[in-house]
């Protein structure tokens, strides 16, 4: 055997004998019947936002897995017939747009998630702010810049930067807050 196959075989090993995927099947299995025991605990509203969580993962989920058979189909096509040129600008937009696209829904999809584990509020200026940036990413791979006008990449490159401080200083004032309260618990 080689190394693969025996890493495989002892992370199967470590799962008790189960294949990875019914790990998060399992991990969804908890994360909802955690939520059940909390239930008669919750309010009306957080009742309420639990139910709209579950349902956005959901969805959510169902458009990734649509998008993610999406990219592997047009891949497919283009190895099967010859299009696949990473040196080709617009096959290189065109995949890893759809990469990018993929990532940012699995990201946001994870920002709901941690309201559902009860980890974080609904609003998490953060994991926002870096969505938008992941957003503007994917415009700049996707974008050709010899048909955009000059003022739109000036305009995307003025709201990475405008997002980028804002995340800087977001940053900072979690820092500040963490900090003080550590220094307040000691």
């Amino acid at each position: 055997m080689d190394k693969r196959q025996t890493e495989g075989m002892s992370k199967f090993a470590e799962n008790g004998g189960r294949h990875p995927f019914f790990q998060h099947v399992s991990a969804a299995a908890d994360t909802l019947r955690e939520t059940r025991k909390a239930w008669p605990g919750l309010s009306l509203y957080e009742r309420f936002e639990e139910v709209v969580v579950v349902v956005l993962t959901g969805l959510i989920g169902l458009v990734i897995v649509a998008a993610v058979i999406n990219l592997c189909f047009r891949v497919v096509l283009l190895v099967i017939f010859g299009l696949l040129d990473p040196a080709e600008h617009s096959v290189f937009q065109a995949v890893f747009g759809m990469i990018f696209t993929v990532l940012i829904a699995l990201e946001f999809n994870h920002s709901i998630l941690s309201v559902l584990h009860r980890q974080e509020s609904i609003i998490q200026l953060r994991t926002v702010i870096l969505i938008a940036l992941l957003a503007l990413a994917r415009k700049f791979i996707i974008l050709d810049a010899t048909k955009v006008e000059p003022l739109t990449i000036i305009g995307l490159a003025a709201a990475v930067l405008a997002l980028g401080a804002v995340h800087w200083l977001v940053r900072d004032q979690d820092r500040k807050d963490t900090q003080s309260r550590s220094d307040g618990s000691v």
